[in-house]
């Protein structure tokens, strides 16, 4: 059994890992381009960092940057040992999506442990799902987004991937956001194989995910209990049993 891996390099990397130890033959498939840009440090006062990705920091180099003296707000588990990684040790954590991550925002708040006219740094992808900036500064914190990245959709699969789909080789897809779900949908379409492709279990790692694929016409669509991989390899194996 193959499994398409759609995640973005590197990340790719420790999935391809876990579903191995798993007993799964992988197949990296990242359906999306991770391109950094350019970051200014514009020496303002802020109180803390809010991050809801990993690859906001893969571009920066931050050693010795006063930034790592703040608490930072990290939307999950994954995102916040890049923070770890990074330098920062003032990290807190949330439940794996933008609302936990608000909530948890806010909760700091309310018990006195940020001020609630703080001014938050939160470091961003070009393409958010969610104004979560927004729903904070409706609460009455400054929030300013610096967009340090973006995710650009390939063209097409590269010809292993195309050829395992040919050969009916691949038995299951693993989705990690909606983009990637679409830049998924793209590259079938443009392969030609959209309705042998859709056929195939899709494993998602959120509703919202979920729905991308349930829109196209996919049937056999499996939703992860929480927002994290882990849960998104219990889908998987809930969707491979017999």
């Amino acid at each position: 059994m193959t499994i398409l891996v759609t995640r973005p390099h590197p990340d790719s990397d420790a999935t391809l890992a876990a579903l191995r130890q798993r007993g799964f033959e992988a197949l990296a498939a990242p359906v999306l381009r991770f391109e950094p840009l350019p970051f200014h440090d514009d020496d303002a006062d802020y109180d803390a960092v809010v991050l809801t990705s990993a690859n906001a920091l893969r571009a920066l180099d931050l050693a010795a940057s006063r930034l790592l003296r703040l608490p930072l707000f990290a939307v999950g588990a994954h995102t916040a040992d890049a923070a770890r990684a990074a330098g920062f040790d003032k990290v807190i954590v949330a439940k794996g999506d933008a609302v936990s991550l608000r909530d948890l925002v806010l909760a700091r708040v309310k018990a006195g442990e940020l001020e609630a006219s703080a001014t938050l740094l939160y470091l961003a992808g070009a393409d958010l799902s969610r104004d979560l900036a927004g729903e904070l500064s409706e609460r009455g914190l400054s929030v300013v987004t610096q967009t340090t990245y973006r995710m650009a959709p390939v063209a097409a699969f590269p010809r292993e991937v195309s050829d395992a789909f040919m050969a009916n080789r691949i038995t299951a897809v693993l989705h990690y956001s909606r983009r990637s779900a679409q830049a998924f949908l793209d590259a079938i379409r443009a392969d030609g194989i959209e309705i042998s492709a859709l056929a195939l279990p899709q494993c998602c790692i959120s509703a919202a995910v979920a729905s991308v694929l349930h829109d196209a016409g996919a049937t056999k669509v499996v939703v992860a209990a929480r927002p994290d991989e882990a849960a998104l390899l219990e889908a998987l194996g809930r969707a491979m049993r017999p």
